[in-house]
């Protein structure tokens, strides 16, 4: 069977941007607040980080559940695992994370600047500095017959979208606007030349946006 690369949960303000502007240690997600943009994925009853019984049903909580469904690798850009950029000052950093990283797979973090690979619980990133395609190659012979997921962040999506390497991707449009950051697009019509889109709106008062190839 195919291996897919899959866009799964990735949350975009209305305006198309994925993280705002001035990324540091501190704001992750630079003047966005994650918790509020992925609100809609915290408050769901499959929530993995969940602490407390309860939470919502639904489609937020289907897509919320069927994250991690066959994925056997996933890539990401430096961005998402950092916010150091150019050389390494140190290699102490391993991720926003902790000890027991979500992915439970092995991870590829491209990067123009390589360092050794390392493994923290299940999960093992590996740095590299290759071509999408070449990317996706190594990522999909790790991944042992499953899916890979392409985490993000936007830039990195585009990077492979743009390489026409995307399978399918669900986008999670959160109804207020960030002005300015890492954009994934101006409007979803931009990709409808190569893919099909259902957009199904849910109670919590996201709409996802769902894409398969033409």
């Amino acid at each position: 069977m195919e291996q897919l690369l899959k866009v799964q949960n990735f949350t975009v303000s209305s305006d198309g941007y994925g993280a705002g502007e001035g990324q540091s240690l501190e704001r992750p997600f630079g003047h966005a607040d994650p918790q509020t943009m992925v609100s809609w994925a915290g408050a769901t009853a499959s929530w993995p980080n969940r602490t407390d019984p309860g939470g919502t049903r639904g489609l937020d909580d289907y897509f919320t559940r069927d994250f991690a469904h066959n994925i056997g690798a996933e890539i990401m850009g430096r961005n998402k695992f950092g916010p150091q950029r150019g050389p390494w000052e140190n290699e102490d950093w391993k991720g926003w994370w902790g000890d027991e990283p979500p992915f439970h797979t092995p991870v590829f973090v491209m990067t123009h600047h390589l360092r050794p690979s390392f493994t923290l619980s299940d999960t093992t990133f590996h740095f590299v500095d290759d071509d999408p395609a070449t990317v996706l190659d190594k990522a999909r012979k790790a991944a042992d017959g499953k899916d890979v997921r392409l985490g993000g962040g936007a830039s990195t999506i585009r990077l492979f979208l743009d390489a026409g390497l995307v399978d399918t991707l669900h986008v999670a449009v959160w109804p207020h606007k960030l002005g300015s950051g890492a954009r994934l697009w101006e409007s979803p019509d931009e990709l409808l030349d190569r893919y099909h889109l259902e957009v199904v709106p849910s109670p919590s008062g996201m709409t996802h946006h769902l894409f398969w190839r033409k």
